[in-house]
């Protein structure tokens, strides 16, 4: 009888749900410097599986795993007395995607990597520049 593999640490192990990517993706926001947290608790998180079809295609992005999240709304740098929301902004985030990321680099956490999508997601909120956002996630050093 041939020897096999002893099976995979993770056997049996369930891959993180949406609560799970959303729990780290709120720990990140409250993470950020305290003159961000207020604005950037205005901001809806949602987390799906996937984008939609019509955010793919609105991005020409033809692959779903290549989009780990999106920022829906418009910058505050963008945005004056007389903006007329058409609804409240939002950062999504796509979970296998996110998931599928973090298998392949292997060498970062969850967290770190959910944090790195949730605070490049938040800085098109802000209109923040590379430096803003090096200034307050490591990740781009």
């Amino acid at each position: 009888m041939p020897d096999s593999d002893p099976p995979a640490p993770w056997a049996g192990v369930a891959a993180p749900g949406l609560d799970a990517i959303e729990a780290l993706a709120r720990a990140a926001l409250a993470a950020l410097p305290a003159p961000f947290r207020a604005p950037a608790a205005a901001v809806a998180l949602r987390v799906e599986d996937f984008a939609s079809p019509d955010m793919l295609d609105a991005m020409d992005i033809e692959d779903p795993f290549e989009l780990t999240g999106l920022y829906e709304g418009t910058p505050l740098t963008e945005k004056s007395v007389s903006h007329q929301p058409m609804g409240p902004d939002v950062v999504w985030l796509f979970r296998r995607p996110i998931l599928d990321e973090w298998v392949d680099r292997g060498d970062v956490g969850l967290a770190e990597l959910v944090a790195h999508v949730v605070v490049h997601e938040i800085a098109h909120h802000f209109g923040w520049s590379d430096d803003d956002i090096a200034a307050i996630d490591r990740w781009w050093e």
